[in-house]
């Protein structure tokens, strides 16, 4: 979905001055034609996560047919303690640790990961790593999963805040508008001190999931 640069400013909650100095800085991802900024919507929202940006969610109509991050964090997985010495065998173990249907083969969602870490590292900053390919992976699943990792031994992922990675986020979707509704809900809940302190000391499942639907439970978390 292409965005104009209002568009795009009231997503964000940024005024359009601010989203064309952005785009001028070659920071925000962004297509010319005509002399006219245009932003493509998955771009936008990869963007906003990556620079910890809130994202506005969409209408309260619309939200109650999105799952909510805890759900999918529950059916997901929460896992402590997963090995790897470098971004490889990291994801390997990621991969094997999400609870992926029969017919989705572990090794090609793998080198899709890692095609997209090729590409820029996914880390956030904070110790956080977001790996997602820059189209969402979409399979046959009846819901959404988000899967979080805390990692054995923290590592380097390029951060650009240079701190080494100790939480993995990833997510399996069946359609893009949830994939992009819950990578916002992911932006958004980030920004919570609460929620950052618990993944920062590796907080056990059930509090970590208590956070996110307190997060949930804010009129604001919607918008």
């Amino acid at each position: 979905m292409q965005l104009t640069v209002r568009d795009a400013a009231r997503m964000l909650d940024l005024s359009e001055h601010a989203v064309q100095e952005h785009i001028q800085k070659g920071e925000m991802p962004s297509q010319c034609v005509n002399g006219r900024h245009f932003l493509n919507r998955d771009e936008l929202v990869e963007w906003a996560t990556e620079h910890g940006v809130a994202i506005a969610g969409p209408a309260a109509g619309d939200m109650e047919r999105m799952p909510a991050l805890s759900d999918a964090l529950k059916a997901g997985g929460i896992v402590h303690g997963l090995p790897g010495t470098d971004k490889d065998s990291v994801l390997r173990h990621l991969v094997e640790s999400m609870p992926l249907p029969a017919d989705v083969d572990p090794d090609f969602l793998h080198s899709v990961l890692l095609a997209r870490e090729a590409l820029g590292s996914t880390a956030i900053g904070d110790g956080v790593a977001v790996p997602h390919p820059r189209s969402p992976i979409l399979l046959r699943v009846p819901t959404a999963l988000v899967t979080l990792c805390f990692l054995e031994n923290p590592i380097d992922f390029e951060a650009l805040d240079g701190k080494p990675v100790h939480a993995l986020f990833s997510m399996i979707s069946p359609t893009t508008r949830i994939h992009l509704h819950l990578l916002s809900r992911l932006a958004f809940a980030l920004r919570d001190p609460g929620f950052k302190e618990g993944i920062a000391r590796r907080a056990d499942a059930e509090e970590i999931l208590a956070a996110a639907r307190r997060i949930e439970a804010q009129p604001a978390s919607g918008k």
